[in-house]
């Protein structure tokens, strides 16, 4: 894979692979600098209880490194949907992070209401399972009074994209974190880069290209015995009424940067274009496998974003900005023209996030990402449903608008119908670019749209 990134030696690990290494060196040298003994761990009375909703690999290293972040804290509840998942992952965080495990048998839940015996029985919840219920549940855990770390993306439509910034502001006036897993905003390398193109290291901004070219991931075959419904719960990021698709899974995170290279600003208006090319097979279920949209933002300057699924092709995965005096590299920490420069740092963000969560609640200061989490998962929500539908969007009507897929995440159900199914020959119906509408896209409570 040609990672434009070559990230600067030892900056980052790669989002599921927490569990096969040891704790980070970030997580150990936070420990070690702070004053724990101020915290007085009398009787397990400062213990923070940590719940997983979700058990596939990115929350299991979420865990990880939650459990690095703090040395008072304890896993003490476990959710998925299948109950192999769970065990298997209690069994792997155990290995990793051996006397900070406390999950009976009692605590392990599955099912589409596991969600709420894990706030019930946690003081800090870590949710990343299926994209559509990241804010449902980020919302109630909040009103339950629970600090939250929530993965990307915040939503897969703009219903719930509204929902996660109501949870955020929510958790505000609360006084309750809520951490985004968006973690380019933690990446010190990324941060000093960003910095340097806001203060005209590249002259001024003129485009962006943003690319994430991939293979396929989560790629799974069925199991014999599972219903429609558990086959597509097992293999969530190909189905769209679950994930999304690719462009709110994947380039949210080039467009969180794009954002903030522009301080932070939504575009004007997009266009985009994508379908299916040769990921055809069923068990890539209904999902495209490639986009290209192109954001347009009101100082005039255009994004570029690409995302792709396939394999056998090339891959990139990079956030270049083009300026009038230079360029720059963001996943790189380099630039070059008028004023090179390039960071030599090193800086684990997905730990770095545990950290200060984990801190801020230490310290009763709470941190909160509202500022940015939803407003970027919606910027590529606005991008997908473009792709969709073969028409330009603006940011006004996307934020205007109550479109959900259906079933909403307050009505799932375990044994429902799910709301796709395989045709006559095995494979999903996908959404057709030019000949499909969104159905109430004015109007709230909209249905999911059709193939």
């Amino acid at each position: 894979m040609n990672v434009e990134n070559p990230t600067p030696t030892g900056t980052t690990t790669s989002r599921r692979g927490f569990l096969e290494s040891s704790a980070t060196l970030a997580g150990a040298a936070f420990v070690l600098a702070a004053d724990w003994s101020r915290y007085a761990y009398a009787a397990g009375s400062d213990v923070l209880r940590v719940g997983m909703i979700g058990c596939g690999g990115r929350n299991a290293g979420a865990a990880v490194q939650a459990l690095a972040a703090d040395p008072g804290t304890r896993l003490v509840a476990m959710g998925d949907i299948f109950m192999d998942r769970v065990k298997a992952k209690r069994e792997a965080i155990q290995a990793q992070r051996p006397g900070q495990v406390e999950v009976p048998d009692d605590h392990c839940f599955t099912g589409f209401d596991a969600y709420r015996r894990v706030i019930e029985l946690s003081d800090v919840v870590l949710i990343a399972n299926g994209a559509k219920f990241h804010p449902y549940h980020a919302m109630a855990a909040i009103q339950a009074g629970k600090h939250v770390f929530v993965e990307k993306p915040h939503g897969i439509d703009p219903r719930g994209v509204k929902l996660m910034q109501a949870a955020c502001d929510l958790a505000a006036t609360r006084g309750l974190s809520i951490v985004s897993g968006l973690h380019s905003r933690y990446h010190s390398g990324y941060a000093e880069t960003i910095q340097r193109i806001q203060e005209g290291a590249i002259g001024e901004v003129v485009s962006i290209e943003e690319n994430f070219l991939r293979a396929p991931y989560g790629v799974t075959e069925r199991r014999p015995g599972l219903t429609e419904l558990e086959w597509q719960c097992s293999t969530q990021y190909h189905f769209r009424w679950i994930s999304g698709d690719d462009v709110p899974q994947s380039l949210v995170h080039n467009m969180d940067r794009a954002s903030w290279v522009l301080g932070n600003a939504v575009p004007v208006k997009c266009h985009g274009l994508g379908g299916r090319s040769s990921m055809v097979e069923p068990v890539y279920g209904d999902v495209f496998d490639h986009h290209t949209v192109v954001y347009e933002f009101a100082n005039g300057v255009r994004v570029y974003a690409l995302c792709r699924t396939t394999t056998g092709c090339y891959d990139e995965d990079s956030s270049l900005i083009f300026g009038t005096k230079g360029k720059a590299s963001v996943k790189g920490c380099r630039i070059s023209g008028e004023k090179p420069w390039r960071w030599e740092g090193q800086c684990d963000p997905y730990q770095i996030e545990h950290d200060r969560l984990f801190a801020g609640i230490r310290s009763g200061k709470p941190v909160n990402n509202g500022n940015y989490m939803a407003r970027s998962t919606m910027i590529t929500v606005m991008g997908q449903l473009s792709c969709y539908t073969g028409k330009e969007l603006s940011w006004d009507e996307v934020n205007a608008s109550d479109f959900a897929y259906l079933p909403k995440p307050e009505d799932c159900r375990d044994g429902m119908e799910p709301p796709t199914v395989p045709g006559p020959d095995g494979s999903y119906p996908v959404p057709a670019p030019g000949r499909m509408n969104l159905p109430g896209w004015s109007a709230p409570q909209s249905a999911a749209p059709p193939a």
